[in-house]
């Protein structure tokens, strides 16, 4: 993508202050979101802390999201918008029944994947917690059969949000989520305040408390978008003529979403399996810090934040025009797009993995130093949180470039490219387990990540290059995005090193105070370092700070 390319060239033709407007308000939907899942996690971790208890716990409520993912969530998030914007171009009830249609398939594929989980849930557990045994099973099975009718309610939530994003309502799906993270602080905060002193396994009543409040959650965030929807005029009508509708076509797609989800739940099912033994090991080796599953997925669960932030928020506003510039053929406009979410995405991405790398003992500390964490435990949670915070950059880059292909409704080779990802997160992950420490284990195979997301970023942009760049002649070593990420690492450095300086000078004082400054001083030397540095997307957004506060 040439210089030329990489910017919107009128308004008219790309809309991108409706784009950055759309977006805004799904990344303040995410950032609320975001804020209250970290207070939701603290609660969680003050609760059930890092130990064996909390593994169980974390296993049980991950399970559903992993099959949901597994088996249907990626196909309804990767497919849907584009096929609805399809269908509203070509059908002349602008794709009222293909919607009843899709949605009716969905539905029933859904209850079905739900029953059969909960009823197999004995054996799901044992797959991913193969080492379990005695009270530990019991409570784990337990709980993810409370938890596992999730699955139904996290498709209804991303089908109804894929409609209302495909009907230019991108809001509800972002905020609703802030429902759900209120009902499990209750949930927990009552848990904490009634039976924090028991030790070892959850009773049968508190795990009910647990996993059936966990699971309202996400039935209350799912019921939050039917006003949205009446608001946008969609009235869902079940029918089940399905034979030559042209369904065959998106779950085609879906298959092979199916497949490219399965590897990487291959890989993760090896990291999981491989931790939660680590983390066995480590409560027999009486070690300091919780150094298995949980400590991973809190520490994946901080570095993901900005993605979810800022990443999702603005493709999502895209797709539904990147979808449309695919359907009518518009490779230089969709170029533009995917270009553009680039920049503008790194412009917030990269300074966050610079704090998240310079800051991480002090950040886990603020989020998660409560209840029965202890000094230990944030340490070897920052660990990990430094081992993934690279990765970061490839990972919000690859999220852009496989909705690329997408929009042009090819599934197929994200998936191949996927490949990549999957085989060395596994390998890697495998070599870390086997060749490392007890205590490091766990934080080489976050380390792992990072390396395989690099490797599969860049076997997809030279693929996606080859694809939108026929014709154009240009190199993708010309590519105005390749370049302001580059010189916004450059500008991260240094501002991460005085970052960590200031941070480290005012540990005295707290973590919040630390994180303050850490963060201050980071930002403001990005700030200042963007003139010099030609980061274009980070002075349009300091210009535009200047403007509201001159407004306000």
């Amino acid at each position: 993508m040439t210089a030329a390319e990489a910017a919107p060239t009128t308004v008219a033709d790309h809309q991108p202050r409706s784009v950055l407007r759309n977006g805004a308000v799904m990344a303040a939907g995410s950032i609320v979101s975001r804020a209250t899942g970290f207070l939701r996690s603290a609660v969680v971790v003050a609760a059930l802390g890092t130990g064996l208890r909390a593994d169980g716990y974390n296993v049980a409520n991950t399970v559903p999201n992993i099959l949901y993912i597994l088996l249907i969530g990626g196909a309804l998030n990767a497919v849907f918008v584009p096929e609805l914007v399809r269908a509203a171009k070509n059908h002349a009830d602008g794709g009222a029944a293909y919607t009843d249609r899709l949605l009716t398939v969905c539905l029933v594929g859904l209850l079905a994947l739900t029953g059969l989980a909960v009823l197999v849930a004995p054996w799901i557990v044992s797959v991913y917690a193969p080492d379990y045994d005695g009270a530990q099973a019991e409570m784990t099975v337990a709980l993810a059969r409370y938890c596992l009718p999730q699955i139904l309610f996290y498709g209804l939530f991303t089908l109804l949000g894929q409609v209302l994003n495909a009907r230019g309502r991108f809001g509800a799906m972002m905020w609703t989520p802030v429902l759900n993270n209120v009902v499990i602080i209750a949930v927990f905060g009552i848990y904490l305040g009634i039976a924090a002193g028991s030790g070892g396994t959850l009773t049968p009543a508190q795990a009910q408390w647990l996993g059936w409040g966990t699971t309202a959650g996400i039935v209350l965030q799912t019921l939050a978008l039917v006003p949205a929807l009446g608001a946008a005029e969609f009235r869902w009508r079940p029918r089940f003529d399905w034979r030559g509708s042209g369904l065959t076509r998106p779950l085609r797609a879906a298959g092979w979403l199916v497949a490219l989800v399965l590897t990487n739940q291959i890989a993760y099912w090896v990291v999981t399996r491989l931790s939660t033994t680590i983390g066995q090991r480590a409560e027999d080796m009486e070690l300091a810090g919780g150094a298995g599953y949980t400590a991973y997925s809190y520490a994946y669960q901080l570095w993901v934040v900005p993605h979810g932030i800022v990443t999702v928020s603005l493709v999502t506003a895209l797709m539904p025009r990147m979808s449309r510039a695919a359907a009518d053929d518009d490779l230089p406009g969709l170029r533009r797009d995917v270009s553009y979410a680039l920049r503008t995405s790194a412009a917030a991405v990269v300074p966050a993995v610079a704090l998240l790398f310079a800051l991480a003992p002090w950040v886990m500390g603020t989020v998660y130093g409560y209840g029965h964490t202890d000094d230990a435990d944030i340490a070897v949670m920052a660990g990990m949180t430094m081992a993934f915070a690279p990765g970061l950059i490839a990972y919000s880059g690859q999220y852009v470039l496989s909705r690329a292909f997408y929009a042009m409704g090819d599934t197929r080779t994200p998936f191949v490219l996927n490949l990549v990802i999957a085989a060395l997160n596994a390998g890697l992950s495998v070599a870390a387990y086997l060749l490392l420490p007890v205590r490091w284990a766990v934080t080489g195979m976050a380390g792992a990540y990072t390396v395989a997301l690099f490797a599969g970023f860049a076997a997809t942009g030279y693929v996606l290059h080859r694809r939108l760049g026929r014709g154009s002649g240009a190199s993708p070593l010309r590519s105005s995005a390749l370049w302001a990420q580059l010189r916004l690492v450059v500008a991260a450095v240094p501002a991460g090193l005085l970052g960590y300086l200031a941070a480290r000078a005012c540990a005295g004082s707290g973590d919040y105070a630390a994180v303050g400054a850490g963060s201050a001083v980071l930002l403001l030397t990005v700030a200042l370092l963007a003139r010099p540095l030609r980061l274009r997307e980070v002075g349009a957004v300091i210009a535009a700070g200047r403007g509201r506060l001159r407004r306000t």
